[in-house]
Order: C-alpha cells, then structure tokens, then sequence
C-alpha cells in the first residue's frame, strides 16, 4: 500500500467559486492533526491553541477553478479524513484545545450560529493506511445542495464507481420528502433546509430532525409493537433469523418470558423511534460482545429499512426495504434519488445479504492506481 496517494479532483459543477479541503489524523506523525494547504501538496499540523475558536494559521481552501477543471492533490496515509467542497464562499474550520494536540471544530448543520450554516458544503469520507483506501459518500447527517462522485480505478483495470447525485438532486429530495410529509402527516418537510426566497440549502437527516422542529417521537413505535406480537413465541412466532455474517453464524430470535427479543442469547429491550433513526443508543447500543455487536448492525438495519416484520431472514433483500409502514423514508429517498441507488443513508446502511448489491456508496482497493473525486453533478 502507498504510503501516500494522488487525488483528481473535478470541477463538474457549473462554477467556478468551487473550493475543496482535506483534514483527517496523519498516521506516521501519530494521528496528529492534519489539513492540506492551498496548494494541495504542503502538510499544516495546527500547534494547539492557548484558547478556544482559534481560527487556522494557514490557508487551507483548494481552489478548483472553472467548470470541467482538475486539480490533482496530495495526501499522506490518514485516518478519518474528510475531503470538503464549498460553493459560494470559503469554510471557516476553528482549532479548540486539548490535551490531546489541537482539536478541529467542523462546519456543522446543526449550529445556526456556526460560521458556515449557510454556506453549500458537502463532504466525502476516507481512510488511506497501510490496508487500504476506503472512501465513501455519507448521507448520514444530510443530503447538501453540492452532490459528489467517486471513482476508483485498480491496477487490473476494474472501476469502482459511486455516481452520487445529479445537479438538481437536493430538489428531487425534498420534493419527496415533502410529498412522504402530505402521505403519513409526519414531518418530512420539515427536514429542508430553505430560506424564503432562495432555493434549498440541505435536507438534514431525520436523526437531527429536533433541531429544525421536526419530531418524530412515536413513529417507530407502532412497528416495534408489531415486531413483538409477531415474533413472540405464544403467538407462533419465533421464526427471526440474524445473519451475522460472522464467526456467530446464523442466529435464532423470539420474544421470550421477559418480554424481551432474544437472539443468540442476547437480550434486546424494545427500540423508542430515537433509537431506530441513530442506531447507536438503546439496545443499539455496542459493547464489549462480539456476538451482540454483530447482531447490532443488522436488527437496527431491519427496523430502519422498515423490513423486519415482512422478512424474517436478516439482513434481507433490498426488494423487502421501505415497503410499507414506519420506515426510514429519509434514506428512501436517498437511494431513490442517487443514480446508482448507493450512499449511507443512515449508520448501518452498509448492512446486505451476503453476496448482495452494495447499498453503501464506499469505494475501497489495497492498491489504488487512481481516486477521483468529483464535484458538482453537471456530469451525471
């Protein structure tokens, strides 16, 4: 594996007011900290600050110039990395103090005050070490008004694409969110990011819905109900089936005397609809089990697609996802809207049948010959 790699990055939107960044942890420099500088080659390692919101000491945008430009770029192995666009202004990235080395304070969706809420950004993740590079697209917090691609080619010839959205994506997104809104009454609408007048900004995930008024609080509930009756073994039941995919193999579930779903001997308590859209809290929650934390991924993935009451055989086809009643029609209509289908669009969205169609939107080889990311959508 290279122990660093060259980027493409390509200008497919229709302006030339596009800037990327790069941050992440360098691994041969123990994790320190690390942007790249403006000229997508020299390596800034922030000192830490004596204080908090200290704004960065060098210039970290990259500018990719006109519609249909490349600008190649240079990274070091890293984990954690994020590779940034912004459209119609520059990102503010702040260093905060630890003990730890200068910490990055993020543009964040989430904060109206943070100097970026109303700036188009988008992100693509990656992990470069010694394995292997791993990059994905993650809807997993929003849906941005700057879609990205990915492009992966191997030494053997083979390509590995992730096709993103297309230009207008964010508007096919929330025309669906708003017509699931007017379907169930539930607040999908409410998700948009859009200032009167202006077109939308970002679709915010459900998992950050109380944020910007929308509360889902309930929606699950009447599934989780349902699950139990199914699968309880006074009624019949006891026919779930967990694949781990794993050392574990393929797991037995019923709801047993305490009431609780019980799978490979591992107890789950009922899910609240917080719960389902983060997938990491409640009996999500992972912990120093194997067996359990391999569960994990592929009960919550069922409750989220909304399948685990029509299939009983987990994680089950696609065919089976977001058919009928709660479900996440977030992550729906992300899939719906993508060209490939692909793109986390909650945390587990990595979850399939064995052998089956990557859902995911990630891109990964031991040996890359060359990563390509682009940016705008025009292309699609």
């Amino acid at each position: 594996m290279p122990q660093s790699l060259d980027i493409q990055l390509r200008n497919e939107s229709n302006s030339g007011d596009i800037f990327a960044y790069i941050t992440g942890l360098a691994l041969q420099r123990n994790s320190a900290r690390v942007l790249l500088k403006s000229d997508g080659r020299g390596l800034y390692y922030p000192e830490n600050p004596p204080k908090l919101l200290v704004p960065l000491a060098e210039d970290c945008a990259i500018p990719l110039g006109p519609p249909g430009n490349v600008v190649t770029v240079h990274i070091p192995q890293m984990a954690g990395g994020r590779i940034w666009f912004s459209s119609g202004g520059k990102l503010k990235f702040l260093l905060n103090p630890s003990p730890a080395g200068a910490a990055l304070v993020e543009p964040s969706v989430l904060n109206p005050s943070d100097p970026n809420a109303n700036i188009d950004f988008a992100f693509a993740e990656l992990t470069l070490n010694n394995d292997q590079l791993f990059a994905n697209i993650s809807y997993v917090d929003f849906v941005p008004r700057l879609p990205i691609a990915l492009a992966l080619e191997e030494p053997g010839g083979g390509l590995q694409q992730v096709a993103g959205m297309a230009s207008d994506g964010l508007e096919q997104v929330c025309a669906k969110l708003r017509a699931q809104a007017e379907k169930d009454k539930m607040p999908w609408d409410k998700l948009i990011v859009q200032k009167k007048g202006q077109p939308p900004l970002r679709a915010l995930s459900p998992t950050h819905g109380r944020g910007v008024g929308a509360r889902f609080d309930g929606y699950f509930e009447p599934l989780v109900e349902e699950v139990w009756r199914k699968y309880h073994c006074n009624h019949g039941g006891c026919s779930l089936k967990i694949d781990t995919q794993a050392a574990p193999g393929v797991l037995p579930g019923a709801i047993e005397g305490t009431n609780e779903l019980v799978i490979g001997g591992e107890k789950f308590g009922k899910p609240t609809t917080a719960d389902i859209l983060g997938c990491n809290s409640g009996p999500f929650a992972t912990g120093p089990s194997a067996r359990r934390n391999a569960i994990i991924p592929r009960l919550a993935a069922a409750f989220s697609r909304g399948s685990i009451v029509d299939a009983e055989e987990h994680p089950s086809h696609p065919s089976t996802f977001y058919q009928q009643g709660p479900a996440n029609h977030y992550s729906r209509i992300v899939h719906e809207v993508t060209l490939d289908g692909k793109g986390y669009g909650f945390a587990y969205d990595d979850v399939q049948p064995s052998g089956g169609d990557d859902q995911s939107g990630k891109v990964n080889a031991g040996n890359p010959k060359a990563f390509i990311v682009s940016v705008g959508g025009f292309a699609a």
